[in-house]
Protein backbone atom coordinates (compact mmCIF):
# COMPACT_ATOMS: atom_id res chain seq x y z
CA UNK A 1 0.00 0.00 0.00
CA UNK A 2 1.30 3.45 -0.88
CA UNK A 3 1.63 6.28 1.61
CA UNK A 4 0.11 9.68 0.83
CA UNK A 5 3.61 11.06 0.10
CA UNK A 6 4.27 8.27 -2.40
CA UNK A 7 0.87 8.81 -4.03
CA UNK A 8 1.39 12.56 -4.38
CA UNK A 9 4.90 12.18 -5.79
CA UNK A 10 3.54 9.61 -8.25
CA UNK A 11 0.70 12.01 -9.24
CA UNK A 12 3.18 14.84 -9.85
CA UNK A 13 5.47 12.56 -11.84
CA UNK A 14 2.47 11.35 -13.88
CA UNK A 15 1.45 14.93 -14.67
CA UNK A 16 5.01 15.71 -15.72
CA UNK A 17 5.01 12.56 -17.88
CA UNK A 18 1.67 13.59 -19.39
CA UNK A 19 2.99 17.09 -20.17
CA UNK A 20 6.11 15.57 -21.72
CA UNK A 21 3.97 13.18 -23.78
CA UNK A 22 1.83 16.10 -25.02
CA UNK A 23 4.99 17.95 -26.08
CA UNK A 24 6.43 14.92 -27.88
CA UNK A 25 3.09 14.14 -29.55
CA UNK A 26 2.55 17.75 -30.57
CA UNK A 27 3.09 19.02 -34.14
CA UNK A 28 6.40 20.65 -34.80
CA UNK A 29 6.31 23.86 -36.71
CA UNK A 30 8.66 23.68 -39.62
CA UNK A 31 11.88 25.63 -39.30
CA UNK A 32 11.36 26.44 -35.61
CA UNK A 33 11.68 24.94 -32.18
CA UNK A 34 8.01 25.47 -31.52
CA UNK A 35 5.44 22.72 -31.00
CA UNK A 36 1.67 22.87 -31.29
CA UNK A 37 -0.01 20.98 -28.44
CA UNK A 38 -3.56 20.24 -27.35
CA UNK A 39 -4.25 23.35 -25.30
CA UNK A 40 -7.23 21.82 -23.52
CA UNK A 41 -5.19 18.76 -22.34
CA UNK A 42 -2.33 21.00 -21.12
CA UNK A 43 -4.71 23.26 -19.16
CA UNK A 44 -6.46 20.24 -17.69
CA UNK A 45 -3.14 18.89 -16.36
CA UNK A 46 -2.16 22.35 -15.08
CA UNK A 47 -5.56 22.69 -13.32
CA UNK A 48 -5.09 19.30 -11.66
CA UNK A 49 -1.61 20.38 -10.56
CA UNK A 50 -2.94 23.71 -9.18
CA UNK A 51 -5.55 21.88 -7.15
CA UNK A 52 -3.40 19.01 -5.91
CA UNK A 53 0.07 20.53 -5.46
CA UNK A 54 -0.91 23.12 -2.79
CA UNK A 55 -2.74 20.38 -0.90
CA UNK A 56 0.31 18.14 -1.28
CA UNK A 57 2.56 20.94 -0.01
CA UNK A 58 0.28 21.53 2.98
CA UNK A 59 0.28 17.80 3.72
CA UNK A 60 4.06 17.67 3.38
CA UNK A 61 4.36 20.64 5.79
CA UNK A 62 2.04 18.89 8.26
CA UNK A 63 4.07 15.69 8.00
CA UNK A 64 7.31 17.62 8.44
CA UNK A 65 5.90 19.47 11.49
CA UNK A 66 4.66 16.18 12.91
CA UNK A 67 8.12 14.66 12.37
CA UNK A 68 9.75 17.65 14.07
CA UNK A 69 7.31 17.38 16.99
CA UNK A 70 7.97 13.62 17.33
CA UNK A 71 11.73 14.20 17.16
CA UNK A 72 11.49 16.97 19.79
CA UNK A 73 9.42 14.68 22.05
CA UNK A 74 11.89 11.86 21.53
CA UNK A 75 14.78 14.17 22.41
CA UNK A 76 12.92 15.38 25.51
CA UNK A 77 12.20 11.81 26.54
CA UNK A 78 15.83 10.81 25.90
CA UNK A 79 17.06 13.76 27.99
CA UNK A 80 14.61 12.89 30.76
CA UNK A 81 15.70 9.23 30.71
CA UNK A 82 19.39 10.25 30.76
CA UNK A 83 18.79 12.64 33.66
CA UNK A 84 16.87 9.98 35.57
CA UNK A 85 19.57 7.41 34.87
CA UNK A 86 22.22 9.89 36.01
CA UNK A 87 20.28 10.55 39.23
CA UNK A 88 19.81 6.83 39.85
CA UNK A 89 23.51 6.20 39.20
CA UNK A 90 24.48 9.01 41.57
CA UNK A 91 22.07 7.69 44.21
CA UNK A 92 23.43 4.16 43.78
CA UNK A 93 27.00 5.47 43.99
CA UNK A 94 26.13 7.52 47.06
CA UNK A 95 24.42 4.52 48.62
CA UNK A 96 27.43 2.36 47.74
CA UNK A 97 29.74 4.94 49.31
CA UNK A 98 27.55 4.97 52.43
CA UNK A 99 27.69 1.17 52.58
CA UNK A 100 31.47 1.27 52.21
CA UNK A 101 31.74 3.88 54.98
CA UNK A 102 29.38 1.88 57.22
CA UNK A 103 31.36 -1.30 56.57
CA UNK A 104 34.60 0.50 57.44
CA UNK A 105 33.06 1.84 60.66
CA UNK A 106 31.72 -1.63 61.52
CA UNK A 107 35.17 -3.12 60.91
CA UNK A 108 36.72 -0.47 63.18
CA UNK A 109 34.16 -1.21 65.91
CA UNK A 110 34.79 -4.95 65.60
CA UNK A 111 38.55 -4.43 65.76
CA UNK A 112 38.20 -2.19 68.82
CA UNK A 113 35.91 -4.80 70.44
CA UNK A 114 38.44 -7.54 69.67
CA UNK A 115 41.24 -5.42 71.18
CA UNK A 116 39.20 -4.64 74.27
CA UNK A 117 38.19 -8.30 74.64
CA UNK A 118 41.83 -9.36 74.34
CA UNK A 119 42.88 -6.73 76.91
CA UNK A 120 40.11 -7.89 79.27
CA UNK A 121 41.12 -11.52 78.80
CA UNK A 122 44.75 -10.66 79.57
CA UNK A 123 43.69 -8.66 82.65
CA UNK A 124 41.45 -11.55 83.78
CA UNK A 125 44.27 -14.03 83.23
CA UNK A 126 46.66 -11.79 85.18
CA UNK A 127 44.15 -11.39 88.01
CA UNK A 128 43.44 -15.15 88.08
CA UNK A 129 47.18 -15.86 88.11
CA UNK A 130 47.67 -13.41 90.97
CA UNK A 131 44.80 -14.94 92.96
CA UNK A 132 46.08 -18.45 92.27
CA UNK A 133 49.61 -17.47 93.40
CA UNK A 134 48.20 -15.91 96.56
CA UNK A 135 46.14 -19.06 97.14
CA UNK A 136 49.21 -21.18 96.50
CA UNK A 137 51.19 -19.12 99.02
CA UNK A 138 48.34 -19.38 101.53
CA UNK A 139 48.05 -23.12 100.94
CA UNK A 140 51.81 -23.55 101.27
CA UNK A 141 51.68 -21.59 104.53
CA UNK A 142 48.76 -23.74 105.68
CA UNK A 143 50.57 -26.87 104.55
CA UNK A 144 53.67 -25.75 106.50
CA UNK A 145 51.49 -25.18 109.55
CA UNK A 146 49.87 -28.59 109.06
CA UNK A 147 53.28 -30.24 108.66
CA UNK A 148 54.65 -28.36 111.65
CA UNK A 149 51.60 -29.41 113.62
CA UNK A 150 52.07 -33.02 112.54
CA UNK A 151 55.79 -32.86 113.46
CA UNK A 152 55.00 -31.31 116.80
CA UNK A 153 52.35 -33.88 117.61
CA UNK A 154 54.53 -36.69 116.27
CA UNK A 155 57.51 -35.51 118.28
CA UNK A 156 55.33 -35.16 121.43
CA UNK A 157 53.99 -38.61 120.84
CA UNK A 158 57.48 -39.87 120.32
CA UNK A 159 58.71 -38.17 123.47
CA UNK A 160 55.68 -39.31 125.36
CA UNK A 161 56.17 -42.81 124.00
CA UNK A 162 59.76 -42.82 125.22
CA UNK A 163 58.72 -41.52 128.55
CA UNK A 164 56.08 -44.16 128.83
CA UNK A 165 58.55 -46.79 127.80
CA UNK A 166 61.12 -45.52 130.28
CA UNK A 167 58.60 -45.44 133.16
CA UNK A 168 57.67 -49.06 132.53
CA UNK A 169 61.23 -50.19 132.50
Amino acid sequence: MQTPEQTSSIDILQWIDQLEALLTEGWRLPFSARVVVDEHAVFEIIDQMRIRIPEELKQARRIQQQQERIIAQAKEEANRIKAQARQEAEAALSQHEQVVVAQAKAEQILERARSEAEALRQEADQYALQVLRELEAALEASLRQVRNGIKKISSRQFEAGETLDSDTD
